[in-house]
């Protein structure tokens, strides 16, 4: 991170008593808390955002990093956004290639569901290291480490190698890929305008993951080129990722990342500053409730655009090309709606936003499944994929609002990394059935995830109404203390219409 973001003024937070919920250090009205403003506020709100000044306590407030603050970091917004695009075209592929796949291999439908789990053992590795890798080499490391990863795997796959070692050269295309996902979210979830930067990123990915499968599918199904063909354009274009991430994040150092994390301990107050560790962050609930939500959201997402193409094959009677046209439409649905949605989500706060594109989700769900046409398959799954669009980067914002900033870089991470792995246990989860009941299993099985994403959604802290999450944070809410409040309500009204009947 650019030097100039982190030496803007910080001081120690006032030492805070224990709480059942947290130890978090005690956030004022005018210092921290309005730094946790909505982005798409009035003037006034914008203003006490994004300005330091002096909270009620005396001490100076924390100015929040913008994409376009300096050249350099207007630099790696961009190289962010092709990083993004690569990383949508690495997820989006395999699905496109599940057919030739299993043709060419003669393999089942579970053992070639092995190339969406083995990633996850990679995400995994991610989840627990990324804090690790930012304390010891910064962004820096990042940056450089995600597209050699990505080059290890994918060079060895253009020469088809057999079947029994793809499923290990995509662990560490795995492992590449959940760094990356979690190092930029973290970045730019702390961000000026978060929803709409998150957004755009977001979409740069599922702009990767449309182009891929149509891309993939082009060049076997017209141009008769073997299946791994395309990994030559993925090797191009990982070199250049690493020769332009590398470049923009060179200054980016260790020593800049630790100087720029605040102290969330009491003994900031001596001028002592700690590191927050992974294992810190996984003793607060909010993180392992973002952690599963973001695996059934991701699980749900990539199991669509993982087994579409099959689903309309086998099921629908669509031709190859077809099929590939539909997955296209599913995930230029999920770009555009990460783009357009993602000035909307800040609007009306994250919660209520993303309950209502969860409840939209679920309909158009079942309408794919339960109308066996196939023209109207691909319009719902088009409108699916918008609605899907902006919860995981709504979610990393929620993170944000409900966090405190020493927290980011280390709980983000490790709920982006950890939620990164429903990309390969779920899709696998979906072929091993299907191996036994068909692949019209996916509808269910994705029907199931939503509802249960849902439910955890409405167990996080802070009401529906916008600045929910701010005030849960600023009261120490703890999860789940909504629906309990409303279950209790429920009981209770029970209770009084017995007692009048």
């Amino acid at each position: 991170m650019e030097k100039e973001a982190i030496t803007r003024p910080s001081s120690a937070p006032k030492e805070a008593s224990p709480t059942p919920h947290s130890s978090y250090p005690e956030v004022t009205k005018e210092s921290e808390f309005s730094s946790l403003t909505p982005a798409n506020g009035t003037d006034d709100e914008e203003a006490a955002r994004t300005v330091p000044g002096q909270g009620d306590n005396g001490q100076p407030t924390h100015e929040l990093e913008r994409w376009n603050q300096d050249k350099t970091n207007i630099f790696r917004y961009l190289s962010v956004i092709y990083a993004f695009i690569l990383l949508g075209m690495s997820d989006g592929t395999m699905g496109a290639l599940i057919p030739s796949l299993t043709e060419y291999y003669n393999i089942s439908y579970t053992v070639v569901s092995l190339v969406f789990l083995s990633p996850f053992i990679g995400y995994l590795l991610a989840a627990l290291s990324n804090n690790l890798i930012h304390h010891h080499f910064g962004q820096r490391g990042v940056a450089i480490l995600t597209p050699t990863c990505r080059l290890a795997g994918f060079l060895p796959l253009a020469f088809h190698p057999p079947y029994p070692s793809i499923p290990v050269l995509l662990l560490l295309v795995g492992f590449g890929n959940g760094i990356e996902d979690s190092a930029w979210n973290a970045w730019i979830g702390n961000m000026h305008q978060a929803n709409e930067l998150l957004g755009l990123i977001h979409g740069a990915y599922g702009l990767g993951a449309t182009i891929a499968p149509l891309i993939c599918t082009s060049m076997i199904a017209k141009f008769h080129l073997p299946w791994y063909s395309f990994f030559y354009v993925l090797i191009a274009l990982s070199g250049v990722e690493l020769i332009v991430m590398t470049s923009a994040f060179w200054s980016a150092t260790a020593s800049v990342h630790r100087a720029s994390l605040t102290t969330s301990s009491s003994n900031s107050s001596s001028g002592k500053q700690e590191r927050t560790t992974t294992r810190t962050v996984m003793r607060e609930p909010i993180t392992w409730l973002m952690a599963f939500f973001l695996l059934g959201y991701v699980g749900a997402e990539v199991s669509l655009g993982g087994w579409i193409v099959t689903f309309m094959i086998d099921v629908r009677k669509a031709s190859h090309f077809d099929a590939g046209l539909v997955v296209t439409f599913f995930w230029l649905g999920l770009t555009v709606g990460r783009i357009l949605l993602g000035f909307i989500t800040g609007r009306i706060g994250e919660k209520l936003a993303i309950t209502i594109y969860l409840l939209l989700s679920i309909a158009l769900e079942l309408l794919y499944w339960l109308v066996p046409n196939f023209i109207a398959s691909a319009i719902f799954v088009s409108f699916l994929g918008f609605f899907l669009g902006p919860l995981f980067p709504a979610a990393i914002v929620a993170a944000t609002k409900l966090l405190p900033k020493g927290y980011h870089v280390s709980a983000i991470g490790f709920a982006a990394a950890f939620g990164g792995g429903g990309a390969a246990i779920f899709p696998f989860a979906v072929g091993a059935i299907a191996q036994k009941k068909g692949v019209a299993v996916l509808q269910p099985f994705v029907l199931a995830i939503l509802v249960f994403i849902q439910l955890l959604w409405w167990c996080l802290p802070g009401g529906l109404k916008r600045g929910g999450l701010e005030k849960a944070r600023e009261s120490k809410e703890p999860v789940g203390y909504g629906v309990g409040k409303l279950w209790r309500r429920v009981v209770k009204k029970r209770e009084n219409e017995e007692k009048t009947g």
